[in-house]
């Protein structure tokens, strides 16, 4: 079951998906479309997930269930991630790759596989200033509180 993104609770299950390319406006409509009808009927063990999303940057999706209600099983999530897949396969983009890093350079969004983000700090291109997106966060208070962080307050720190 759909509901807005703003009446889940701060202790809700997020999932963070990060495309290697901007999505066109027009690509962001659709995947807007295709998130509402998968998230209408998405369930687990029968029972209707309270969820919802976000799109940002016009390149990460964010899925998110309210746990309090029904916890997301493995079922679901794999249900969830199909659908991914063929957001992936529909756009071609990958969007499952984890060894990728999202970061800011000014108003820039740049990717870069990790290998490349380690060489950036090397050749200090990137500090532990830069703004990064901590994909690996779990709940919508971590979204709100360090998702764009410091690279020095994430996951990344061990670069520098």
């Amino acid at each position: 079951m759909y509901v807005p993104f703003e009446s889940l609770p701060e202790e809700s299950r997020i999932w963070i998906y990060q495309s290697n390319r901007k999505f066109s406006d027009d690509e962001m409509t659709e995947i807007e479309t295709a998130l509402q009808a998968f998230l209408q009927y998405w369930a687990a063990h029968g029972t209707s997930l309270e969820s919802s999303y976000q799109l940002k940057y016009n390149r990460f999706i964010i899925l998110a269930v309210n746990q309090e209600v029904q916890n997301a099983t493995g079922c679901s999530i794999d249900a969830s991630v199909e659908f991914i897949q063929s957001l992936e396969k529909k756009y071609s983009v990958d969007l499952l790759d984890k060894m990728n890093v999202t970061f800011k350079l000014g108003e820039h969004i740049a990717h870069k596989p990790l290998i490349d983000f380690k060489k950036m700090v090397k050749d200090k291109a990137v500090t532990e200033n830069t703004i990064v997106f901590n994909n690996l966060i779990n709940t919508i208070e971590e979204f709100n509180d360090s998702w764009e962080v410091p690279a020095l307050d994430s996951w990344h720190s061990r670069f520098f």
